[in-house]
């Protein structure tokens, strides 16, 4: 009976949040941003709205409302979050800066917007609530809890793409970052915030410097981008192992615990 209901408010606060993010997200953002004349602080106040009914579903299903930044991985060490995702991305910046010049139409709400604010809240929302309640809290192993937030970051994104070719790799491209993006989530304790800094600054990176007009990029950017995502994994097994730390997905948590 406990999983049920644990089932159903999960499903029933999500397609609340999910209704009001489509219908008043963008009025929320036009209604701010026409006092503030500031797109920063009219997405960040959206957000920070339309996602009311998650938190209040979190609290829902533990029952506890005090904790509910422990349950969505929030309580746990920023600054090994930043640590982790300074040395991971270390080859973006690097190659970055020897290879592409500095995107000189960036602006600070352009900033704001797509590194701090998309990192932050679609971490949130993808891997804090949707990857994270079922993994953590359910007897579902990693894949059945990662799928449904992969389809939806991947559909997400699909505002970048200009013709079907571009759709389908934009498409699976960030559906496997949504993957990658989970289980640094889940190797690192839950602490939600490797996820979130490896996720704004690979997204810094990509922005100030003048790579690509959407996600996919070229031969250099992508060598660089995979010799990040490289570290990111292989630094995680490699401090795990060295720390005897037993990592968190194996084979017997890939499908059912």
């Amino acid at each position: 009976m406990d999983r049920l209901r644990f089932y159903l408010v999960f499903i029933i606060g999500f397609v609340i949040y999910f209704y009001i993010d489509a219908n008043f997200f963008a009025l929320i953002l036009k209604s701010v941003f026409s006092v503030t004349h500031s797109k920063a602080l009219g997405h960040v106040t959206a957000y920070m709205i339309t996602l009311i009914p998650l938190f209040i579903t979190v609290g829902i299903l533990h029952k506890d409302y005090r904790h509910i930044p422990e349950k969505l991985g929030l309580s746990n060490s920023v600054s090994r979050g930043i640590s982790f995702a300074v040395i991971a991305t270390l080859p973006m910046l690097i190659g970055f800066i020897f290879k592409f010049d500095l995107n000189k139409a960036l602006s600070f709400d352009t900033i704001i917007i797509n590194t701090i604010s998309a990192a932050f809240f679609e971490e949130l929302i993808y891997r804090g609530f949707l990857f994270g309640q079922l993994y953590r809290y359910t007897q579902l192993g990693f894949f059945p809890s990662v799928f449904l937030g992969s389809l939806l970051f991947g559909s997400a994104h699909l505002y970048q793409g200009n013709d079907i070719g571009e759709l389908i790799q934009i498409f699976m491209l960030t559906c496997l970052g949504s993957v990658l993006f989970s289980w640094i989530y889940a190797e690192w304790k839950f602490n939600l915030w490797t996820a979130i800094f490896l996720h704004c600054f690979m997204n810094l990176y990509w922005l100030i410097f003048d790579v690509d007009t959407n996600a996919l990029g070229g031969v250099y950017a992508n060598v660089f981008r995979f010799s990040t995502i490289f570290i990111a994994i292989g630094g995680t097994v490699l401090y795990k192992k060295y720390r005897q730390i037993p990592l968190e997905i194996t084979k017997k948590t890939c499908w059912i615990k």
